[in-house]
């Protein structure tokens, strides 16, 4: 694989980035850049990694403002590529990779790529939770075979999404493909640009042997029946980005299902009408939002 640059994109958790950056500089297969993205905290992140930047070999990216989680990714993972990456590894501040975590995943990439005379676009890692069960946020998509490299006695699973909670991409996938959407801020970032690679060059893989911990707080995925006032911000951006993405890349189809789907969910969560009338007005929000691929290069 070469040289692997790992990304972690920050926004006030400077306790739980202290344990990200502890393992990923433990890794067994050693990122050559551990590049952290301070998406502009107010909690003593910027000290606590002047602190740490000698001992760990940190490249800290601070950011001006914040811009969320998918600016944050876009620019790290340009800043990864300029730094001569062969690959990136990237995922939020709040995931613990076990030891050999990286290694496995690159590894899982050479030997599907290998089995399926292809380049494979991105590897991804199984995602559970703080209790050790599976995390649902971060469950990827698997493809109608995705048994193809298992029935080879192999360790991998075809996916055409996953999360961006540890995924591995290669430097040619930036160099075709671009950088996600900063535009998206948060959620449906991931999702976009993993769909954007698997469409381009076939299906990713999740490496089964490779594993995280995402201490996210609440085991819960994307529902939108759970939307309520704590948590209408980030369900109105996610709503905006999947709208624009069924529409721009899915066609017209996919997007009205898109709206069926987040009403019948609205209706059965009894979600409060002011937010129901919030997310309709983002679905349309959607059609008009249509940001472009920004290239590394």
């Amino acid at each position: 694989m070469g040289r692997v640059a790992a990304v972690i994109v920050t926004y006030n958790r400077v306790a739980k980035l202290e344990r990200v950056l502890e393992s990923v500089a433990a890794q067994s297969a050693r990122p050559e850049w551990i590049v952290v993205v301070d998406n502009a905290s107010t909690d003593g992140t910027a000290e606590y990694l002047a602190a740490q930047r000698e001992r760990l070999g940190l490249d800290v990216l601070s950011l001006p403002t914040n811009t969320g989680g998918a600016g944050g990714f876009s620019a790290g993972m340009k800043h990864a590529y300029e730094l001569g990456a062969d690959a990136v590894w990237i995922m939020d501040d709040d995931c613990y990779p076990e030891p050999d975590a990286l290694g496995t995943l690159e590894a899982g990439l050479a030997e599907a790529s290998a089995d399926l005379g292809r380049e494979v676009p991105f590897a991804c890692s199984v995602v559970v939770f703080t209790d050790g069960e599976l995390c649902e946020m971060n469950n990827p998509t698997p493809t109608w075979d995705w048994g193809r490299l298992t029935a080879k006695g192999r360790r991998n699973v075809l996916v055409t999404a996953c999360s961006f909670v540890s995924v591995l991409v290669p430097r040619r996938a930036l160099e075709r493909h671009g950088l996600p959407y900063a535009e998206y801020f948060i959620w449906f970032d991931d999702q976009e640009y993993t769909l954007r690679l698997s469409r381009a060059e076939g299906a990713g893989v999740q490496v089964l042997d490779s594993r995280v911990v995402h201490d996210m707080g609440s085991n819960q995925g994307v529902n939108f029946s759970h939307i309520d006032e704590s948590n209408a911000w980030k369900f109105a951006y996610g709503v905006r980005n999947e709208a624009s993405y069924r529409l721009h890349h899915q066609g017209f189809a996919a997007y009205v299902l898109f709206w069926g789907r987040v009403l019948v969910l609205m209706h059965r969560g009894r979600v409060a009408w002011k937010l129901r009338r919030r997310m309709i007005g983002r679905l349309l929000a959607g059609i008009g939002f249509t940001p472009r691929v920004a290239r590394v290069s």
